[in-house]
């Protein structure tokens, strides 16, 4: 999966350099049809083109969804209870929040933590604390809402985590997965595949 994931990083620039190659080498009427046409166009290729989009847009298509981002737990709660909570509302991570009236961001519990900390070390879940397994705050990897998704792709692929957080100045707003960011790159792709081939008909 990590190759393919990389492979997709890739992709758009190779894609569009053979399009474009593929137009500038065309017959000589057509390359003069293109000429005065080339700036303009490329411009508002590259005006919408590959890692275009933000992290901001996968918050705002999940709609409600992304509510699912803010599901928390506390350090202080069993592992068994953070697993059950995240079986029932269907996600793969909790946000921990610290105990008491502070409630600052203590790190993330994800169910890779469970599977490696408890499952394999065969630990018990309902002895064992949300804070001793999590992965803390200082070592956490986020994204804010500007980030590019490609970027958050690669942050992804590099540290092999499938959940990153999305904080702003306010503090966290979300989190998002590493299949809405591939969901995102694979639409991203196909309006990119409609624009280079408008570009090649002369839609631009």
């Amino acid at each position: 999966m990590q190759g393919g994931l990389k492979q997709i990083l890739s992709h758009g620039s190779v894609l569009k350099s053979a399009v474009l190659r593929h137009v500038q080498l065309g017959s000589g009427w057509r390359q003069l049809m293109f000429v005065r046409q080339e700036t303009t166009s490329t411009a508002r290729i590259e005006e919408h083109g590959f890692e275009s989009t933000k992290i901001s847009d996968i918050l705002k298509g999940k709609g409600k969804g992304a509510d699912g981002s803010w599901l928390w737990c506390t350090t202080d709660d069993t592992v068994y209870d953070a697993v059950k909570s995240m079986t029932h509302h269907n996600v793969g991570a909790l946000v921990v929040v610290k105990s008491g009236e502070n409630k600052s961001i203590a790190g993330i519990i994800t169910e890779r933590d469970y599977l490696r900390k408890i499952i394999v070390q065969g630990r018990s879940s309902k002895s064992t604390k949300v804070g001793d397994i999590m992965t803390e705050e200082n070592k956490l990897i986020t994204v804010t809402p500007e980030t590019k998704v490609l970027k958050a792709m690669q942050l992804m692929t590099d540290n092999r985590i499938r959940h990153i957080p999305v904080i702003d100045q306010t503090g966290m707003i979300g989190m998002v997965s590493i299949g809405d960011v591939v969901r995102a790159v694979v639409c991203e792709h196909r309006e990119e595949l409609k624009r280079l081939n408008a570009f090649i008909q002369g839609g631009y």
